[in-house]
């Protein structure tokens, strides 16, 4: 696809010198013009988000990616043509002074720019970028939630609070895309957005490096290639995870599973950064028995994946995580926690073991079973493989989007559910 190649990172959205694109979009019979708002363009969603735009055909949709950080992925959408703009005001964490001007200055782009859609990602970019485009009277509101910003480890009270936020900016929303179907169901079920607007989407997988790993699943090359890479000794049995180092992934029930396996031999390796980085490098460097590497963020993930010889994902809340469909493109085996759409992928005794989030100990017994039991491993993996399929590639994504975004489909009654 073709667009600017500029990446923007002005201080402010108001007079950073873009122009406006007035009367080029689909109102003339140009191509829609979309802006996709995500607080940071990294892990799960930043992926998710960037395949989205970049699936889009230059003639039918142009879009623009506003976020508040990011990192590689920026790059990547600039060499993509795609451009991005950086709002600072777009942060993660709540922060009511920043979030009040972040709305205001999405307000104040989307009048320049004339946008035909706004399409928010996550919780606080969602909050903020929806009511910016609900008050600059954006035609079509669009949101996806990759998970929610309410789960079972926060007080009862907080829980309560973020839903009735979400009920709130549901009814300004066109159209509610959900990462997994139990995710689209939840919403339905806490009536989050009346259900003829939502639906239910996967994660992107897609192109040469989906199709190298496939080839090479569980080859002797590539294990030794992806070996070498991480610096783990040829003959040691690894457990491995990626994600962000974040409260949400739990780094600190992988590090105390692999420690309760008792086992020098293996290694753990965990791929990705976070705000949890250096107290889980000091919880790494505690352990008496089995080595766990902190191996950082990655460009290289589906290359390196075929040296684990068990993935594990100890979330305490997920939507429906890339990195599973990843591990098992590579025919890794799967222990994840029982949250939210991961039992889509992880079908229990099929596909994966499932353990509850939050009790380390189960996990361990959970990666011991298949460290211990390499043809039930196998199997497992070759059935993750073959139910995956050609699943989850940018074509769905498309397909998906541009519904989504497609005119033809009513506006919300932004009046009621």
């Amino acid at each position: 696809m073709t667009g600017s190649r500029a990446v923007l990172r002005p201080p402010q959205l108001p007079g950073s010198g873009v122009s406006s694109g007035a009367g080029s979009g689909s109102g003339s019979g140009g191509p829609l013009r979309v802006a996709t708002v995500i607080t940071r363009l990294e892990g799960g969603a930043g992926v998710l988000a960037l395949r989205g735009a970049q699936s889009l055909e230059a003639g039918v949709a142009r879009p623009t990616i506003i976020t508040g950080s990011g990192g590689r992925l920026l790059d990547e959408a600039a060499a993509s043509g795609i451009e991005v703009i950086v709002e600072p005001a777009l942060r993660e964490v709540i922060a009511p002074r920043s979030d009040l001007l972040a709305v205001g200055r999405l307000e104040t782009v989307f009048r320049q720019r004339d946008f035909d859609v706004v399409h928010t990602h996550c919780a606080k970019a969602g909050a903020v970028g929806r009511l910016a485009a609900r008050r600059a009277a954006v035609p079509r509101i669009v949101h996806t939630y990759h998970g929610f910003p309410f789960h079972e480890f926060q007080s009862a009270l907080r829980r309560r609070a973020y839903v009735s936020v979400e009920r709130r900016l549901g009814r300004i929303t066109d159209v509610a895309l959900c990462v997994g179907g139990a995710v689209a169901a939840e919403a339905v079920r806490r009536e989050l957005v009346a259900p003829q607007r939502v639906r239910t989407i996967g994660v992107c997988v897609d192109g040469p490096g989906r199709v190298r790993a496939s080839m090479s699943a569980r080859s002797p090359q590539a294990r030794q290639r992806a070996r070498r890479a991480l610096g783990v000794p040829a003959g040691s049995p690894v457990v491995g995870a990626v994600g962000r180092l974040t409260y949400q992934k739990a780094p600190e029930d992988f590090i105390d599973a692999i420690s309760g396996l008792g086992r020098p031999d293996v290694v753990g390796v965990w791929v990705g950064d976070g705000e949890l980085a250096e107290s889980a490098g000091r919880r790494a460097r505690r352990l008496s028995g089995p080595r766990v590497i902190l191996a950082g963020e990655r460009t290289d993930v589906l290359d390196v994946l075929p040296a684990f010889d068990v993935f594990a994902l100890p979330s305490r809340y997920e939507g429906l995580p890339t990195a599973i469909v990843e591990a098992m493109i590579c025919g890794v085996p799967v222990v994840a926690t029982a949250v939210n759409a991961v039992s889509e992928l992880v079908v229990p005794g099929e596909t994966g073991m499932l353990v509850p989030p939050g009790r380390p100990a189960r996990l361990t017994a959970a990666i011991g079973h298949l460290l211990d039991s390499p043809a039930t491993a196998a199997r497992m993996a070759a059935s993750a493989r073959a139910r995956l399929g050609d699943r989850y590639g940018d074509a769905d994504l498309r397909a998906a989007l541009l519904s989504a975004y497609s005119p033809a489909v009513s506006p919300a009654l932004r009046t009621g559910g």
